[in-house]
Formats: structure tokens, C-alpha cells, sequence
């Protein structure tokens, strides 16, 4: 006997495949609606904001480099980098050889343009008294006058010629012309030097100052004198006073950025080493300095600019808010309008965002932002 077979109804089949469906689309969007955590900070800004801190180098207000004023060989070292020398000390000397021989020529000089002199005067005095008995006429008498003058012009300059020559001689060495410390050797013994080519650097006592850079975005919040601190890398906290002493008048073509000075005063030079790394910190009007966000916060806008994710602590639901960014500094950019100092920014992923989408907002140390818009340290402590 044939047992009859009895098949599903097609339309039954199709509505348990459509019930399926829905239930998987209800655990997605129960999955969705999750509240998803984001990394939200506070933006920057107010008085806090206003202290700027630019890294600088400790720096001899005095520093040049010294050279030979004539050319020669390098015979002597008599110093090396980090000695301390003092004023018109010998550092280093070239082959005075060549010094020598043309001073003795222009003293050989001189005493044969004197004594040419001696023998005009002579004459001058003998036709003086020829002149006088009317043996010689006035016309002769006016040569050996013009002769003496001729003669006393050359031993002039024979003796300007081994004024020089000694000076040439004296250049051989070279001294210290303040008190200070060595900071550089430039030339080694045995090497040929050029006049002017530097051999020593040398760091002149008296002022310390922190030589920085300051960038061409700000360079208009700056002035002479305004006044500073400076920390030291080695010794942080302290600040010692200082103000800025000069500014460049052009911008590094590279760097753009602007060299300038900050003087210490006087009694804080005994506590910085040349070449010690330091922070300046300037301050500057905290009653208008602008906000500013991660430039990782800020996203298109709905209508075009620029907007960012705001969190509504109480609701923990997200909203777009249109922002006006100003020029970027760093990894930061200001927001000139459409925030409030307590304002809770999402700082990064807001591309994945959605409007009015619920979150779980965390701080950078990962614990959570409550409904108060304060931070819940009360999970932090059961960690």
C-alpha cells in the first residue's frame, strides 16, 4: 500500500521564515541600542589655557665666536671646550714666522727713512745760512724745504708701516677678550685658518638667558619685557622670573618660528648650566582665551563647517553641535564659538556616531561620566 505524504503549505513555510527574520532584526537592534562607550574630555581653555609653555635652551647673553684677524698656521692649542679663561688670556697661537720677517722689513725701512731725513735736515740747515749771506738764491732754498718735507712724510710712513707690521705680530695670538667659558673648539692644531674663520666659541659671563622659539601663529601676543618663568628640566616646580629681552625681527624661513630671548635676573644665574634644557611659560589674557578640542574631535557639520558630539550627561544621548574652529596649534584647534567650558566633547570614533544615540561616556582613565557631568570615582575604587 502507497502512504500518502503530507507537504507544508508554502505561505506557512514563508511566514515562519519572515517571523525568524524579525526576531533576528529585534536582537540586532536590542544589540544597537547598547549603549556604546566613547572617550569624551572637557575643552581646554580659560585661564588654564592662557599659560603657554615653549622649550628653550639656557644661553651665555654674551656668546660670539674668536677668530685670528690674519691668516696663518695653527701651531697651538692652548685651551680646549668647557675650560674657563679669563680676559686677554693666550688660547691659542699660528706661526708668528712670517709676522716676524715683515716686521723686521718694515723696521729695516724705517731706519733708512730716517735717516734720509737726518741728511735733508741737514742740508735744509746749511742752505738756511747760504740764504742768509745771499750765496744761494730763495728758489733753492724752497727745494731743500720741499725735500725735508718729502723725507718726513716717508719716515712717517715707514713708522705707520711698522706699527702694522707689529700688530701683525701680535695677531698671532689669541686672547680671551672677556671672562668666560670655552663652549666650542673649531680648529685643530697643524690646520691652516683664514682671517675671521672661528676657532673657539666662548660663553661670556654675567647674564644666563633661555634662548626659544616662538611660533608665527602667536607671535603678536608677545612684547618686549613682558615678563615670564622659566622651569628647568633637571629641577621641575620651582620657576624662576624672567622677561623677554629681545625678539626676532623675521621668522625662520624654515621653522617659522621667530628666535628670541628671556633674560634671567641676575641673582638666578648661579643656579642654570650652559646649554640646560628649561620650559618658558608665558601667560597670557585668560579672560579670552579660546576654548579648543582634539582636532580628532571635530567633524563635518550638517550644513557644512564643522561640528563636534556633544553628551548629554543626564540622558547619556549624543547631539551635533555646529562649531566655529580658529586656527589649528598642535594636535589641538580652538573653537571660537558653539561650546561652553563644561561641555563634554566626544574625542575620537565620531564618525561611527549617530544623532541622539545613546552612549556610555569614559574619561581618559577609563572611568565613567555621570549623569552630574562629573567623573564616577566610585568605580575607580572598586577596581
Amino acid at each position: 500500500m502507497q502512504k500518502k505524504v503530507h507537504s507544508c503549505p508554502r505561505g506557512l513555510a514563508l511566514a515562519l521564515a519572515l517571523a525568524g527574520l524579525l526576531s533576528a532584526c529585534e536582537r540586532d537592534r536590542d544589540i544597537d541600542e547598547a549603549p556604546r562607550p566613547v572617550l569624551v574630555v572637557q575643552p581646554g581653555g580659560g585661564a588654564q589655557a592662557a599659560v603657554r609653555a615653549y622649550a628653550g635652551e639656557i644661553r651665555a647673553r654674551e656668546e660670539n665666536p674668536l677668530a685670528f684677524q690674519i691668516a696663518g698656521k695653527l701651531v697651538r692649542r692652548h685651551v680646549d671646550a668647557g675650560e674657563r679663561v679669563r680676559r686677554g688670556q693666550v688660547l691659542a697661537e699660528l706661526d708668528p714666522g712670517d709676522q716676524r720677517l715683515q716686521a723686521e722689513a718694515a723696521r729695516a725701512q724705517l731706519a733708512a727713512a730716517e735717516a734720509e731725513l737726518e741728511r735733508v735736515r741737514a742740508d735744509r740747515a746749511r742752505f738756511r745760512t747760504l740764504v742768509e749771506d745771499r750765496l744761494v738764491s730763495q728758489s733753492a732754498m724752497d727745494g731743500q724745504d720741499a725735500a725735508w718735507a718729502a723725507a718726513d712724510q716717508q719716515a712717517r710712513a715707514a713708522r705707520a708701516r711698522l706699527d702694522v707690521a707689529r700688530n701683525q705680530a701680535g695677531y698671532a695670538q689669541l686672547r680671551a677678550p672677556r671672562d668666560g667659558v670655552v663652549t666650542g673648539r673649531l680648529a685643530e692644531a697643524g690646520e691652516i685658518v683664514a682671517a675671521g674663520q672661528p676657532v673657539y666659541l666662548l660663553a661670556g659671563d654675567g647674564g644666563r638667558e633661555v634662548a626659544i622659539a616662538l611660533p608665527e601663529s602667536r607671535i603678536g601676543e608677545f612684547a618686549l619685557g613682558q615678563a615670564v618663568e622659566v622651569e628647568l628640566w633637571d629641577r621641575p616646580g620651582p620657576r624662576l622670573a624672567g622677561r623677554i629681552r629681545e625678539i626676532s625681527a623675521a621668522a625662520d624661513p624654515q621653522a617659522r618660528t621667530f628666535a628670541a630671548r628671556v633674560a634671567l635676573a641676575a641673582d638666578d644665574a648661579d643656579q642654570v648650566v650652559l646649554g640646560q634644557s628649561a620650559r618658558v611659560y608665558v601667560r597670557g589674557d585668560g579672560e579670552h582665551a579660546a576654548l579648543s578640542v582634539p582636532l580628532s574631535a571635530l567633524q563635518p557639520g550638517p550644513s557644512g563647517g564643522h561640528a563636534v558630539w556633544v553628551v548629554d550627561p543626564a540622558s547619556g544621548t549624543l547631539r551635533l553641535a555646529p562649531v566655529e574652529p580658529g586656527g589649528q596649534v598642535g594636535s589641538r584647534v580652538p573653537v571660537l564659538a558653539g561650546l561652553e567650558a563644561g561641555d563634554w566633547v566626544v574625542a575620537a570614533g565620531g564618525h561611527l556616531l549617530r544623532e541622539g544615540q545613546k552612549v556610555a561616556p569614559v574619561d581618559r582613565d577609563n572611568r565613567p561620566v555621570a549623569a552630574t557631568g562629573r567623573v564616577d570615582t566610585t568605580t575607580d575604587a572598586r577596581r
